[in-house]
């Protein structure tokens, strides 16, 4: 029992200090494996600019129009959201005559976070031209940036201060395990899993409370935030199940092959049984059910849309036919979202055991995978109510 609560403590206990994207630009790196996030993104990008158009304008007397970008990670993607929004308002003020304002970014992620990586994909910022000529040539930036490192799940900002927040793909990481998912005194311990999918109801149900907590808390932290009539637009990973236990693709992707590949280990006498039952990828993919029943309990915001959205699959290819490249993609989309968890729990060397096993799986496994990762996502557009 001292073990697991040793073991327990290197991961769970330290998750907001530990957990990030892969950082650098590295095969298994964030930057190089979110093209898929990209392509969702592009997809839904007339939702963003129906939420954009539900935010207040000033009388282009204001002295600046502030978005944040809540998860921002460490690729281009935050990047190329943020000229999207700033874009489609800078349009909206010409559409009524006034001048646009200037701009201020704000990029939040943990601290563990690259921002470094992400700060040198940034243009420079404009001298001597135009917020327009700059947005054309996406050359330059017409904004001022900062990064802002800690939770989103508390203040971030002072009150009243943002008039947008975007955040994709990244309220389904919950801010922590349940406790009692890792007490093994526990009928919620999630025994011989790493995830929930397939696990037993009193165990998902954990997590969907804990979801449930978290989202309430971020709600609350930006109802006091936003500026009034200002907007926010939410994407999360979700399911179309009301069952807990069945996660979607996210249940493909971390409780099956992934799932094998520890077991691998276990069989292989690499890691305790103990060992890989103290580890748990901290993620809930919520129904809609799940996260209306929030926003609606907090009360502080109005829902402007509110559906599940098919996103596709997570793996982008060069070539589909080739099992090994299937393989090699799903080893490097695992790793990339959790190989910094993965490698605090049982070492360097042992995680890219792992990932080599996910990957001969993958590869083995490449015909089936192709047909049924795939991603569902909470498309959430919210108001602040006055």
């Amino acid at each position: 029992m001292a073990m697991a609560s040793v073991e327990k403590n290197t991961v769970e206990s330290n998750l907001e200090k530990l957990f990030s994207m892969k950082s650098g630009k590295g095969e298994a790196s964030y930057a190089n494996n979110s093209q898929a996030q990209a392509i969702h993104a592009k997809s839904m990008i007339h939702f963003l600019r129906e939420t954009l158009d539900q935010v207040k304008l000033g009388n282009g007397e204001d002295k600046a129009f502030v978005v944040a970008d809540l998860g921002c990670s460490s690729g281009s993607n935050t990047i190329n959201m943020m000229n999207v929004i700033i874009n489609h308002i800078i349009q909206r003020y010409e559409a009524i005559g006034c001048n646009p304002p200037e701009f201020s970014a704000f990029f939040s992620d943990l601290p563990s976070n690259d921002f470094n990586s992400l700060f040198q994909l940034l243009p420079p910022i404009a001298e001597g031209v135009s917020m327009e000529e700059c947005l054309a040539t996406e050359k330059e930036r017409s904004y001022f940036v900062a990064g802002v490192p800690g939770s989103f799940y508390r203040r971030l900002f002072p009150a009243r201060t943002v008039d947008v927040f975007h955040s994709a793909f990244s309220l389904h990481w919950l801010s922590k395990i349940p406790d009692c998912v890792v007490d093994e005194s526990s009928i919620e311990y999630n025994k011989g899993k790493v995830f929930i999918h397939g696990a037993n109801e009193a165990t998902a149900n954990a997590y969907k409370e804990q979801f449930k907590a978290d989202l309430a808390n971020f709600l609350s932290a930006r109802s006091v935030e936003m500026k009034k009539e200002g907007s926010m637009f939410l994407v999360c990973l979700g399911r179309t199940s009301e069952d807990p236990t069945e996660q979607g693709g996210a249940g493909v992707l971390f409780g099956t092959h992934f799932q094998d590949a520890w077991d691998d280990l276990v069989q292989e006498g690499l890691i305790s049984s103990e060992k890989r039952d103290n580890f748990n990828i901290p993620l809930y993919a919520p129904s809609l059910e799940d996260f209306k029943e929030v926003v609606e309990e907090n009360g502080s915001f109005v829902i402007n849309k509110l559906e599940v959205f098919k996103g596709g699959s997570p793996l982008v290819l060069d070539n589909p036919d080739d099992a090994n490249e299937v393989g090699r993609a799903l080893a490097n989309s695992c790793r990339t979202v959790c190989g910094v968890l993965v490698d605090a729990h049982i070492g360097d060397n042992l995680g890219e055991e792992l990932f080599l096993r996910v990957e001969r799986r993958g590869a083995f496994h490449a015909e089936e995978l192709l047909s049924e990762l795939q991603f569902f996502h909470v498309v959430a557009s919210l108001s602040l109510i006055e």
